[in-house]
């Protein structure tokens, strides 16, 4: 259930949720996702809660053939199932991503909207987060609640789309050579696309710095990386895939500290060793046989890169590396199995 589900998700029923006017309330706004959204945490209390009937409206539509929610984000959707939830005697699960919470921690959120999210969460018989940092750094520090409510679940990788063999023709067809390195990721500031032009002067003699996904830094730092590398814009998921499947390494530098990072677990899916800002949710992922975390800077980050381009039987061994930890702990299929019994538990 979503406000323009659109095409929805591939083996699900998809609701979508009517809402009255073109403004779309989000957690985070997104620059693919168009003018009319805006962050729940920066509006005011009576305009975040007008939006929360057509919410309950849509679940209270189904709710009779409901046997536990699922509700995203510590936002409107946790008041909204809350409310439904308690009214028909339903079990709760909320899922506790970092982008929905971080915006309190700076102040975000007017106060009498934050006290009905909190006792959402209270509310909640289970909570799910992706990562013990979400839980540790994010969640915790603002509710007391205790660790054995949380299930800590990661993202899910598919591991046949992510796979060192499955990098097909892509290379060739955007004619790349055979050593690259991959920096995925919006083109904004936040993403830190800068933070890795800076740091490509370092290796660039090694390996070029190929970028994939859109955004306003993208003249800008095409002028910056020169010959050093290139960017290629928007590309299909297909082809995203086999681009990190193909690639030498995959390096990113957010601004921020990230919650999760999905491209850490795809790369290491795909046999693809990892270097990337220490902190935050990508720690889990990024191991030191699997990668290298950095200090938060671009030279240290460059020079990291050119270690492992120099040392190819090291590169090689964090390539396998990468994708046995992969199998263990970003198969969907087995993540899913453990989402179903915890779930099954609540009911």
């Amino acid at each position: 259930m979503h406000p323009g589900v659109g095409t929805g998700v591939t083996g699900a029923v998809n609701i979508d949720i009517p809402l009255p006017g073109p403004t779309t309330p989000v957690h985070e706004c997104l620059p693919s996702a168009g003018p009319d959204q805006k962050a729940v945490s920066t509006m005011g209390y009576d305009e975040a809660i007008s939006f929360v009937p057509f919410y309950e409206q849509a679940l209270e539509n189904v709710i009779d053939k409901i046997d536990v929610v699922v509700g995203h984000h510590a936002n409107l959707v946790a008041i909204a199932t809350a409310r439904v939830c308690r009214r028909h005697g339903k079990p709760l699960a909320l899922f506790l991503h970092g982008t929905g919470i971080e915006p309190r921690h700076h102040a975000g959120y007017h106060d009498r909207l934050w006290d009905e999210i909190e006792e959402a969460i209270r509310s909640a018989k289970g909570l799910l987060v992706t990562t013990k940092y979400v839980r540790d750094s994010l969640v915790r520090p603002l509710i007391d609640l205790d660790n054995k409510r949380f299930l800590v679940l990661p993202c899910g990788i598919d591991l046949e789309e992510f796979h060192p063999d499955r990098n097909g023709t892509a290379a060739r067809r955007f004619d790349l050579p055979d050593r690259y390195v991959i920096c995925p990721g919006a083109l904004t500031r936040s993403k830190g696309p800068q933070n890795v032009v800076a740091a490509s002067t370092e290796y660039a003699d090694l390996a070029p710095t190929v970028f994939i996904g859109a955004g306003e830094l993208q003249a800008e730092l095409e002028r910056e990386l020169g010959d050093r590398g290139r960017f290629l814009g928007f590309v299909s998921a297909a082809d995203k895939a086999k681009l990190i499947n193909g690639s030498t390494l995959l390096v990113a530098a957010p601004e921020k500290k990230e919650h999760f990072g999905i491209k850490y677990a795809e790369a290491l899916a795909g046999g693809t060793p990892c270097v990337a800002y220490e902190g935050g949710g990508g720690d889990s992922i990024v191991t030191r046989e699997v990668g290298i975390l950095t200090a938060r800077e671009p030279v240290e980050l460059g020079r990291a890169v050119r270690r492992i381009l120099e040392d190819e039987p090291r590169r090689r061994r964090m390539a396998v590396a990468a994708r046995r930890r992969a199998e263990r702990r970003f198969d969907t299929v087995q993540l899913a199995k453990t989402l179903e019994a915890w779930l099954s538990d609540l009911i």
